[in-house]
């Protein structure tokens, strides 16, 4: 793929300001345009232009989406699993325990310093910008963009139907009934814990589930969320007695079974902020997870 968006402008367009066009017909953020014309990046017929430009039947504008970044995070030499990558978008299947940027209890080893080392080797400047985070015990499929165009379409694209975000949990007991939707408001308690709790005073959140495997201590669900809120599964999945497998804070510690939640972001379904075409990308579980269900297997 070409690192410039183009686009001829129809002839019912003529006469637009070229900041309306590319904000109201393409679906730019304003952030994005005006940051496009500030650097010199927006072009028509290979001319530079200005926002108050005004357009003409035929046109071929141009947007240079690559740009001089830099950001405050510092490369470091890992192994990263890279499933899908193309000029805007690339998604990792992220490890267990491994954080996805760096905090302040965090400052290296995180899946952004692994990034911007891979990024750097192959000679691209990008910085690192996640269009969806797991908690550090969470294992499977992020999404990053590369560069601010592709993070303003997938940010803006995320309500649509056709963005998916399907997880794999094992837990405990058995959830009645075997499908349906989780719909309870998620509250941060006061304190600075990091525990959420159901309250009315939270978030509104949606999470939809199906039982798909059934074990002499718990199943296996398959989970899609609606809402992305921080723990979101955990907690819901915890409301209605089924807590994950390993989940200390929302559960219990069980190291004979699994040292961390056993909760896999198996399945991302997007549209490509260029193209529209849908990516739809699936793992398989870890190996933690596979050693989980043969021992409640036996």
């Amino acid at each position: 793929m070409d690192s410039k968006l183009s686009f001829f402008v129809e002839k019912q367009y003529e006469g637009h300001k070229i900041k309306d066009y590319l904000k109201g017909v393409q679906g730019f953020s304003t952030r994005f345009v005006r940051g496009a014309a500030f650097d010199n990046r927006l072009f028509v017929n290979g001319e530079i232009v200005r926002l108050s430009y005004k357009l003409k039947h035929g046109d071929k504008i141009e947007i240079e989406v690559t740009k001089n970044e830099s950001q405050n995070v510092e490369p470091e030499k890992m192994d990263i699993d890279v499933v899908y990558e193309d000029v805007d978008v690339i998604v990792v299947n992220k490890s267990p325990g491994m954080v996805v940027h760096p905090t302040k209890s965090y400052q290296s080893g995180t899946l952004s310093n692994g990034l911007i080392y891979y990024f750097r080797e192959k000679g691209e400047n990008c910085i690192v910008r996640l269009v969806n985070r797991l908690d550090m015990d969470t294992s499977g499929l992020v999404l990053i963009a590369k560069n601010q165009f592709s993070h303003m379409a997938l940010a803006r694209d995320m309500i649509k139907e056709s963005f998916k975000k399907e997880y794999i949990a094992i837990v405990h007991g058995c959830l009645k009934p075997e499908s349906g939707t989780i719909d309870k408001p998620i509250y941060r308690e006061e304190g600075g814990s990091l525990k959420r709790t159901i309250d009315d005073r939270g978030q509104k959140s949606i999470t939809h589930y199906e039982v798909i495997e059934k074990y002499e201590g718990g199943e296996m669900v398959r989970l899609a969320l609606e809402t992305g809120r921080t723990h979101q599964i955990r907690v819901h999945l915890s409301s209605m007695g089924n807590p994950i497998y390993g989940d200390s804070l929302y559960g219990i510690e069980e190291k004979e079974y699994i040292n961390r939640q056993a909760l896999h972001a198996y399945r991302l379904q997007f549209p490509h902020p260029r193209t529209g075409k849908i990516i739809d990308i699936e793992t398989e579980l870890p190996n933690d997870m596979k050693e989980l269900v043969s021992k409640l297997k036996k």
